[in-house]
């Protein structure tokens, strides 16, 4: 290798590490601001809970706001996605400030959505905006196709670590949640960097993720296993129970109101008085308290389900804010409300369904199984694993990124279901 090709190779490896530094510090600044406020407002509307009948006008003001100046960025997530796949235009950074403000007012009045599709919205327009940057340098300078993928990448890992505190699995969500069959090698130790930079800047911030706890660990056994199964498999079902509740409601609004602003105006409506007459504030919002108590006691057999219809319906309905946090609000709830019944420590059925459930809906097993160690602590990562792969197969074809295309051992299961399907019919 001669003096050249050595310089070349350093300087695209220096220009590679100053993107990652750069996006995982905006990014986490962004995150760290985005949790800052949303306690804030969370905080806020429930010593202030007479804001829910502000719902539907928070509602006309988040689609007022897309309609006019955010068509290109409504999508939100599946952009992402859609970027990845066919790399069109630049994600512009308008979706930032929209997607920030937009989840702010949803927990401000009271609707049922999460924190991540915020955090990783965020972070790929940050992330995309250096295609912007390189397209005004020298030609052997500008990122190519492969490159904006890796930048895409990095934005998602960015934005997930950050939002939840687990480096770790959110490199892993952004390289799984895009199918690691078509990721470049090169995006793999990137992707790394730029989670654990984004996380850092959070924790210099000193902004704090919340923490949960498995405190017993039964030994792996034919008995323990005989229950870990069929409960596994509760947890793929729920998954997808909220993503095709999600696209229902969604499918729903689009198809019988044809001005999309009002969408979130006549659903705040109808979530403001479901609000009321059920009696109740636990369902909407992130539901951190509930997640948290639901550890150390049963819930109710049907509290999960009302969390995916009201989440399902908020989203639905044109309201902004990520699916994840309610997913682990579901999985975590029905794992606490089966311990009634299954034989094994509450906290740990709650911390399987806590991950299990998100598994199933997002397509990525293998980074759930890594973030339930994050989270839980390695000693209950083999119970952790089995749970989401099993979620993961249980969980049908359709997840909650419409667009996300499934690759791998599921998308073959589910084409040979098909095939046998056709054949009989």
């Amino acid at each position: 290798m001669n003096l050249e090709n050595t310089k070349k190779i350093m300087l695209v490896t220096l220009k590679w590490i100053l993107i990652c530094v750069l996006t995982g510090i905006f990014s986490g600044s962004a995150s760290a601001f985005f949790l800052v406020a949303l306690d804030w407002v969370t905080k806020y509307r429930e010593h202030n809970n007479w804001m829910i009948w502000l719902l539907p006008i928070g509602g006309l003001i988040i689609g007022l706001l897309y309609y006019y100046w955010g068509k290109s960025v409504v999508k939100g997530n599946n952009l992402l996605l859609e970027e990845y796949e066919n790399p069109q235009k630049i994600i512009p950074l308008k979706m930032a400030p929209l997607v920030l403000f937009g989840t702010l007012i949803t927990h401000l009045f009271g609707g049922s959505a999460g924190r991540e599709g915020t955090a990783v919205q965020m972070g790929g327009a940050i992330a995309d905006q250096f295609t912007r940057l390189s397209s005004r340098a020298q030609s052997r300078d500008k990122l190519d196709t492969t490159d904006r993928k890796t930048l895409i990448i990095l934005g998602i890992s960015a934005g997930f670590a950050s939002v939840f505190g687990t480096p770790l699995s959110g490199a892993l969500f952004a390289l799984e949640v895009l199918y690691c069959s078509k990721i470049s090698y090169k995006s793999i130790p990137l992707s790394f960097l730029t989670a654990y930079i984004a996380y850092f800047t959070v924790e210099f911030s000193h902004v704090k993720h919340t923490h949960y706890s498995i405190p017993i660990i039964p030994e792996m056994s034919f008995t323990t296993l005989f229950w870990i199964i069929p409960v596994s498999i509760l947890f793929g079902l729920a998954a997808m129970l909220f993503s095709r509740s999600t696209h229902f409601w969604g499918h729903l609004f689009s198809k019988t109101i044809s001005f999309p602003p009002l969408r979130p105006f006549v659903g705040g409506i109808i979530l403001a008085v479901t609000i009321y007459y059920i009696g109740t504030t636990k369902y909407i919002g992130l539901g951190i308290p509930e997640i948290i108590d639901s550890f150390s006691n049963p819930n109710a057999s049907y509290d999960f389900i009302l969390k995916i219809l009201f989440t399902g319906f908020t989203l639905g309905a044109g309201f902004k804010g990520g699916e994840v946090t309610p997913l682990f609000f579901v999985g975590a709830t029905l794992g606490s409300a089966l311990s009634v019944v299954v034989p094994l420590p509450i906290a740990l059925l709650a911390g399987m369904g806590f991950v299990a459930v998100f598994s199933g809906a997002t397509h990525t097993p293998i980074a759930c199984t890594v973030m339930g160690m994050e989270l839980f602590g390695i000693e209950s990562g083999i119970f952790i694993g089995i749970a989401c792969f099993i979620a993961y197969f249980s969980s049908g074809s359709v997840g909650i990124y419409n667009v996300q295309i499934v690759k791998g051992a599921k998308y073959k299961l589910y084409q040979k279901v098909r095939r046998k399907n056709m054949e009989l019919l």
